[in-house]
């Protein structure tokens, strides 16, 4: 059986660091709030002169790297990101210039958080089909600048960055073993940015109500979430004829300390099984299952054969889980 195999992973976060303190310059917040209620310490905070598809192009190159592929070996390109540089075109079309991947075909994903998933399914599904052989599936979001600085709310949650991995046709036992997406628009209004589309277009009404930036109800979002992520995971691991005794490590979507305390709780599972690098990096969206995967991979925390699992949630409400061998 044809399989998509992860062959190399590359992230890259900006070089400007947001710490708790920092934050108790800018709103009405402290460390120990911040510390308390999210588990993060410091984010890391964009470059003017940056935009998403650098971040993006960064990782690729480096998840590139690893792979030993070349740019014009690349069939595909799938950005997650709701981060975009515009509307459109897709972010994906200009990491593909960036990179140099002529022939390519390239779009992007929107499904918030669960960005990547969603974008490493449509991948695999291209592999096991035959019609590519390479692909480059990355996670990249430039959070801060929707963000409204003066809700506390929001602001100390999320920061910037990307995650890339490459994957290539493989017919070994290694690779995507299983995956489950899902989505449910009745819980739209909890977690969204309501402007500047064509609902909300960009008028001097909706600027002064502040619609760009991103609204959330945290305590509907936290509670959803935990039983989305736990219920995902399961379904995954059972569509790979699996059980949680046979994973190795979880890798979830970073949103805050609680939820995924509780995910891991509910699935039964020691702090050691799952990965956490929210402290420093906070909620990335998209690029949070890629940036933990790659620390994982360069850190020699994956050994062939080990069994991984991505859990995602995010804003939609869309979530989903893929099993991997690696």
């Amino acid at each position: 059986m044809k399989r998509a195999r992860i062959t190399g992973t590359g992230s890259y976060v900006p070089e400007k660091i947001l710490t708790n303190a920092d934050l108790e310059k800018i709103v009405d917040t402290s460390d120990e709030w911040i510390s308390t209620r999210t588990g993060i310490r410091e984010r890391r905070i964009a470059a003017v002169s940056e935009n998403t598809s650098d971040l993006a192009a960064n990782a690729a190159a480096r998840a590139l790297e690893m792979a030993g592929v070349s740019a014009d070996e690349i069939d595909l390109i799938i950005v997650g990101t709701i981060t975009g540089d515009y509307p459109w075109p897709a972010t994906a079309c200009l990491v593909q210039e960036k990179l140099g991947a002529k022939k390519a075909f390239a779009y992007d994903i929107s499904a918030a958080c669960s960005g990547f998933v969603y974008a490493l399914d449509a991948a695999t599904r291209q592999i096991e089909a035959g019609a590519v052989q390479k692909a480059v599936v990355i996670g990249a979001e430039i959070f801060s600048r929707i963000l409204d600085w003066d809700d506390r709310n929001t602001c100390v949650l999320f920061g910037d960055g990307a995650g890339a991995v490459v994957v290539e046709a493989s017919n070994g036992e290694a690779g995507v073993l299983a995956s489950c997406l899902h989505s449910d628009g009745n819980y739209s209004e909890l977690l969204y940015q309501p402007g500047f589309g064509t609902r909300f277009p960009a008028t001097d009404e909706n600027l002064s109500q502040k619609l760009q930036y991103i609204k959330m109800q945290g305590n509907e979002v936290f509670k959803v979430a935990v039983r989305m992520l736990s219920e995902v995971a399961q379904e995954a691991l059972e569509a790979a004829d699996l059980s949680i005794d046979d994973l190795h490590l979880l890798i979830p979507h970073q949103a805050n300390r609680r939820i995924l305390d509780a995910t891991a709780k509910r699935l039964g599972l020691p702090e050691e099984r799952v990965y956490i690098n929210v402290d420093r990096f906070g909620n990335t969206s998209a690029a949070t299952i890629p940036i933990a995967l790659d620390e994982v991979v360069r850190g020699d925390k994956v050994s062939s054969g080990d069994i991984l699992v991505f859990d995602a949630f995010g804003g939609g409400f869309t979530w989903g889980a893929t099993v991997v061998r690696w």
